[in-house]
């Protein structure tokens, strides 16, 4: 059969030649792999942030572009409120439609609501669970719908923060897909709505109630919530009305209602001590009627179930009714009307008990009709909803369903917990394959949010068991937590988070506890939680550099420095163990260039005084590198160029005062800087109680004439006798440092600070031998100043230039005889300024 063709070619009667089939591809194509289903990312605005939610390498945050900010919302139109309203109500349950139950005896409390929402007045509306605070609410929203501009808004606050609330109020009203308004964006906002806006399951009071009457000054609040929630603060202006059971005459005519017909007299006495036993509570009654049903049934017999084809297991636990026996269906007794739960189960299909069963594994959570032929195994398990719906084991909780009031006690009791680890784990791996399926929408997600919370919660102690391999926990979470995010509900997602987080630890996998630390640092810098962002960042950029996962590591890292920027405060981030780490050493200063003196000694204080010339930087001052080979953070590197500008500026100023002062000089003795030779002395006086220099050995007849030495020994193979050859002086610039030789002074005679010994300039004269004996001796003690300047007058053998030295510099009395091998120098110092060739 071809599905693309049709006539007679479709039953192989086309021609006279027989259709071919086409041929088969080959097994490769069939058994290959085949296209991967695509990760579901959504890009979305938080305040001025652009959040990319990725499920596979975690969410990617980056300050929002200005083409992408979204446009102030504005209001939903009317159709597309109701909308939004039919999406938040309970789904119907498959199956024949309920009859509606009528309110009864709550004229009074009725009225009372309306007029206090009418004078914009807040109200509280307090009563136990199963009172029928839902019904009366629903009752007077119908009647307050004209009463406010924006009309009557329907929240719920289960398991809800005012922070929660607050956001749901402005996306009820405001047209703003994938768009989180920061806390000053989202406040102006929902200060310009006034509606009456209708809360349900209140579950916090005190400040919390304060913070979210503050951010809605025009909308009146119509509260309902059990005597165990927090009381509103004694200046939220709330008002109380309280709500409590029925009278015996509105509980009989509401139990008749259930049963659809008329009470009998024992019926009305056994109603009587049930209106006694359960304080009038309406749903007591309504569990009631559902019990006087089931009789009906089986007093019908089995005649009824083949006539309307009822499903064959009603009754599993007992054999059907046969009014030929003789035997009346009891009433029930007082005990099991007063905790109707377990007999109401046990009279109901298969598959009802079976999702009984799981609701009780989840904590009271009822999962979606759609969940419920996956979980049970049954493809009409969808109708055991209608089925808990009529009997009131459960009851409406926002856009979802709950085990009504002190049902959950009573089928635990019942042992409907004898499985629950079971229940809990096929919960668990059904939520983590649809959650994390592509054509499931994060609203759906959202949706189911509850029952997927609770199965993280009751799983995560189990994560530890070896047979639940992987964690289903944290494969669960890891991918609900995306499709949290991206429907907006950011509570669960933080839960979620923590949740899988948890699980992983125990699990062992740091991989998923990486991924888990990233997206709770991006929930925190979302939330303005700084101090929280930086410490799980950080932690999350720990554990991937552990596993060198450069991707995720960056990430981290770009999430990181948005952290610092909103905090002001830089980070240091240390290396990580995917990257490679130089050896840490000690940094040490730099030279300085060439030409440029090392230290001035003159200018550096004391070692004792505790002082610290700029720009000379100790060594124990000198910053340690971290690991990475950065000096600890911006504040290291602010100093060391603080430092070396403060060097820099010290020697220029050191180098200009000195060049000045050569400039400027004059022929006054006691300048300073006249005192300072060409060549200083290496040692200082004797009497100035400082240590002396170790003259050299044999270097007292030194002339100081830069002369070349003999290289031939002479006949007795001996350098430095008197039979060495006389040299001949060789042309040079500047004398090497082998030729350049300081005279040393006499050790018997001290040598004045600041003066030098007198040096010949014959150029022809050879240098003396260290045995031979001194032929130059000064003739006059060096006088010495009180300004520490002294000047000394040796007296030299004829034919030789007396030279007298002092601080101006070298002065010749007599002409001075050049050689080419001499030096040459320019002292600026001269009187006349001329250029003396020493």
């Amino acid at each position: 059969m071809d599905p693309n063709h049709t006539g007679p070619e479709e039953y192989g009667h086309g021609g006279d030649t027989p259709r071919q089939r086409p041929p088969r591809e080959s097994l490769t194509s069939d058994l290959g792999q085949h296209t991967p289903v695509p990760a579901r990312t959504v890009q979305l605005v938080s305040g001025d942030f652009l959040l990319t939610v990725n499920p596979v390498d975690g969410s990617e945050i980056e300050p929002c572009p200005p083409a992408e900010r979204p446009a102030r919302p504005g209001r939903l139109t009317e159709s597309e409120r109701a909308e939004v309203e039919r999406a938040a109500a309970p789904p119907l349950p498959p199956g024949p439609a309920q009859p509606a139950l009528p309110l009864l005896a709550r004229q009074d409390e009725r009225e009372s609501l309306v007029r206090l929402l009418a004078r914009g007045r807040s109200v509280r509306l307090v009563g136990p669970g199963g009172s029928g605070r839902t019904r009366l609410l629903d009752v007077v929203a119908e009647d307050c719908a004209d009463l406010a501009p924006d009309g009557v808004v329907r929240l719920n606050g289960h398991r809800r923060t005012a922070d929660d609330l607050v956001h749901d109020l402005f996306h009820a009203v405001f047209d703003a897909p994938l768009h989180r308004p920061d806390r000053d964006e989202l406040l102006e906002s929902v200060r310009e709505i006034g509606a009456v806006v209708v809360l349900d399951d209140l579950e916090f009071g005190g400040a919390a109630l304060d913070e979210l009457l503050d951010a809605t000054p025009e909308c009146a609040f119509l509260f309902a919530a059990t005597p165990d929630v927090a009381d509103p603060s004694a200046d939220a202006g709330v008002e109380d009305v309280e709500l409590s059971g029925l009278d015996r005459a509105a509980g009989l005519d509401l139990l008749g209602h259930a049963v659809g017909r008329t009470l009998t007299d024992e019926e009305a006495t056994w109603a009587g001590d049930l209106w006694f036993e359960s304080e009038g509570l309406p749903l007591r009654f309504v569990q009631a009627g559902a019990l006087l049903r089931q009789r009906d049934r089986l007093r019908a017999g089995t005649s009824a179930v083949d006539e309307f084809g009822v499903f064959e297991d009603v009754r599993p636990d007992e054999a059907p009714y046969d009014p030929a026996d003789g035997d009346e269906v009891p009433l029930p007794s007082l005990g099991e009307a007063a905790a109707p739960a377990p007999l109401l189960a046990s009279r109901l299909s298969a598959s009802a008990r079976a999702t009984l069963r799981f609701a009780v594994a989840l904590g009271g959570e009822v999962p979606h009709q759609a969940h419920l032929p996956a979980l049970v195994g049954d493809t009409h398990a969808d109708a055991a909803l209608g089925e808990l719906v009529s009997c009131g084991l459960v009851s409406p909780v926002g856009a979802r369903y709950r085990l009504a009031a002190g049902v959950p006690a009573q089928l635990e009791a019942a042992g409907y917990t004898d499985d629950a680890d079971a229940r809990i784990r096929e919960a668990a791996q059904h939520y983590a394959w649809w959650t994390g399926h592509p054509s499931v929408t994060p609203e759906r997600v959202c949706a189911e949010s509850d029952a997927v919370l609770a199965a993280l919660a009751a799983l995560s102690p189990l994560a530890a068991d070896p047979a639940d391999e992987p964690s289903t926990a944290a494969r669960l979470a890891r991918t609900a937590a995306p499709a949290f995010a991206a429907g907006l509900h950011w509570s669960a997602w933080e839960r979620a988070l923590r949740a899988g987080a948890e699980a992983a630890r125990i699990a062992g996998d740091v991989g998923e506890q990486a991924y888990f630390h990233h997206e709770l640092g991006i929930h925190a810098l979302c939330a303005g939680q700084l101090d929280r962002a930086r410490a799980e960042l950080e932690a999350s950029i720990g554990l991937r550099g552990a596993l060198a996962d450069k991707r995720g590591t960056v990430a981290g890292r770009r999430a990181l420095a948005l952290v610092a920027d909103r905090s002001g405060v830089p980070l240091a981030i240390a290396p990580t163990a995917a990257e490679e780490v130089p050896e840490a050493h000690v940094e040490e200063s730099a030279s300085p260039p060439r030409g440029v003196p090392m230290a001035f000694p003159d200018l550096q204080p004391p070692a004792d005084t505790g002082l610290v010339v700029p720009g000379v930087v100790p060594a124990a001052t000198v910053p340690q590198r971290t690991k990475d080979g950065v000096p600890g953070g911006l504040k290291g590197l602010a100093k060391r160029n603080l430092v070396a500008a403060g060097a820099g500026a010290l020697l220029v100023a050191v180098l200009g005062t000195v060049v000045t002062l050569g400039a400027t000089s004059d022929n006054d003795p006691a300048s300073p800087s006249e005192n300072v030779g060409v060549n200083p002395s290496a040692s200082q006086g004797l009497d100035d109680g400082s240590l002396d220099a170790d003259p050299a050995a044999g270097n007292k007849g030194d002339t100081g004439k830069a002369t070349s030495r003999p290289t031939d020994p002479g006949p007795d193979g001996t350098l430095g006798t008197a039979d060495d050859p006389t040299p001949t002086a060789t042309e040079s610039d500047e004398p090497s440092q082998d030729e350049t030789r300081t005279e040393e002074p006499d050790e018997t005679k001290p040598t004045p600070s600041g003066t030098r010994p007198t040096k010949p300039t014959d150029s022809s004269s050879p240098t003396p031998d260290p045995t031979e004996t001194e032929t130059e001796e000064p003739t006059e003690e060096p006088t010495e100043s009180e300004s520490g300047s002294a000047t000394e007058s040796p007296t030299t053998t004829p034919g030789e230039p007396t030279t007298s030295v002092s601080a101006s510099g070298p002065a010749s009395s007599a002409p001075i005889e050049t050689s080419a091998s001499a030096d040459q120098s320019t002292d600026p110092g001269t009187p006349d300024g001329d250029e003396t060739m020493i």
